[in-house]
């Protein structure tokens, strides 16, 4: 298992192959730098506790601001006909 401190760095296929047992050593700590063909391309690593990006979303905060109209869900007439019986062009 990686020690916390420096990244190890690791292949995209040893990734790939391995994605489960990478993320148990990230919850623990560690951390990694993801290389394809010898170049880094990818940091491995849990989020920072001050993340705001992180927070979990609170429901309703659009709550009497959204509205959806009574007919949202209503088809024009010969809509579906069109899509099912229709020319797949348009007509020259």
């Amino acid at each position: 298992m990686a020690e916390r401190g420096d990244p190890i760095r690791i292949g995209v296929r040893e990734l790939r192959g391995n994605l489960g047992d990478y993320l148990r050593q990230v919850r623990l700590g560690a951390r990694f730098v993801i290389v394809s063909r010898g170049e880094p391309v990818a940091e491995l690593g849990a989020p920072s506790q001050a993340s705001e990006e992180f927070k979990p979303r609170q429901g309703g905060l659009l709550k009497g601001q959204i509205w959806i109209a009574d007919d949202f869900d209503e088809w024009p007439e010969g809509f579906v006909e069109a899509m099912e019986d229709g020319p797949i062009e348009p007509a020259p």
